[in-house]
């Protein structure tokens, strides 16, 4: 009996000097953690998107409290109203960003750009950019094979079965940037809203010559640079056979649209074009000629009593 009562006290005692070492080498090793970093996590949406450019939430939580300027942080997913509420916990002021929304700069439908061969692989855009150029005569353009659709995680897209392109819902559309990672062909792009979600952009990356690229697709940019030379902003630049629209120049004047030769440069939830009324012919006000004939009846005449006369 001695002996399991002095077995069981040992135990206790190496037990309370476990814990109490335990203690000291806890509170020597210390990692201290911003309680902050708790408050602004419960702030963000929990999406885990890593349309922030980190991880997750928690790990964007711990880089806002580190930093010195958040101002070109931002939560895609929950946006102005989140990054307010962070400002406030950190004492940050934090200015208004514009919400951006994924744009799909291909129009190479079925129609438009028509298939060369066919592919039997795997169901996957990365690995049928990797073993050859695509289906159709752009290797630039979509390689409809639905990957972007994949990797967004708030339904906010969809293949187009008659068109073979992605489509986006924008209404659901958080711009966390997913779609835009996972595309290999890089067609998919974040952009402004814009104003009651007017937006304009080239809806092409074909950066082949003019000549290639109008006979791979129809709607192609070829490069020729009338837009360019028609934005009175210089939102416009052209690189590599390819115009591109600076969404931060861009005054959305639509001039670029009415010039392209391609139809390469869309508008997007514009209302339509007033038509130019047409100038109707001016009455016509010419006026009464006298007759050749009278004026030669009343000039031989003239000429009979000039003879009587004479006589």
């Amino acid at each position: 009996m001695d002996t399991i009562v002095i077995t069981i006290i040992a135990l206790c005692a190496i037990g309370v000097a476990s814990a109490i070492i335990l203690y000291f080498v806890a509170q020597k090793f210390k990692v201290y953690e911003d309680p902050r970093i708790d408050e602004v996590e419960e702030v963000l949406p929990a999406a885990n998107c890593g349309g922030c450019g980190y991880p997750g939430c928690r790990s964007f939580a711990e880089a806002l409290v580190k930093a010195d300027d958040i101002s070109s942080m931002n939560c895609p997913v929950g946006g102005a109203p989140v990054m307010a509420k962070v400002g406030s916990i950190l004492g940050h002021e934090i200015k208004a960003s514009d919400p951006t929304v994924a744009v799909v700069r291909c129009n190479g439908t079925c129609d438009n750009r028509p298939k060369t061969n066919t592919y039997d692989g795997a169901a996957s855009c990365t690995i049928a950019a990797s073993l050859y150029s695509g289906d159709t005569g752009c290797q630039y353009g979509c390689l409809g094979l639905g990957e972007c659709v994949d990797a967004c995680k708030f339904d906010a897209m969809y293949m187009d079965k008659e068109t073979g392109l992605p489509v986006v819902i924008e209404d659901k559309c958080v711009s966390c940037g997913a779609c835009v990672e996972a595309c290999p062909n890089n067609i998919l792009e974040l952009r402004k809203k814009g104003p009651k979600s007017r937006r304009i952009f080239v809806s092409c990356v074909n950066k082949d010559k003019g000549g290639i690229a109008r006979k791979a697709c129809s709607t192609a940019c070829i490069g020729c640079g009338k837009c360019v030379k028609e934005c009175p902003f210089g939102a416009i630049t052209l690189e590599n056979n390819l115009a591109y629209i600076d969404y931060n120049k861009c005054k959305l004047c639509r001039k670029c649209v009415i010039v392209c030769p391609t139809g390469a440069i869309q508008e997007l939830n514009f209302p339509p074009r007033k038509e130019k009324p047409v100038d109707k012919p001016a009455a016509a006000t010419a006026k009464p000629v006298a007759k050749p004939v009278a004026k030669t009846a009343v000039s031989s005449e003239n000429k009979e009593n000039e003879t009587t006369d004479n006589k």
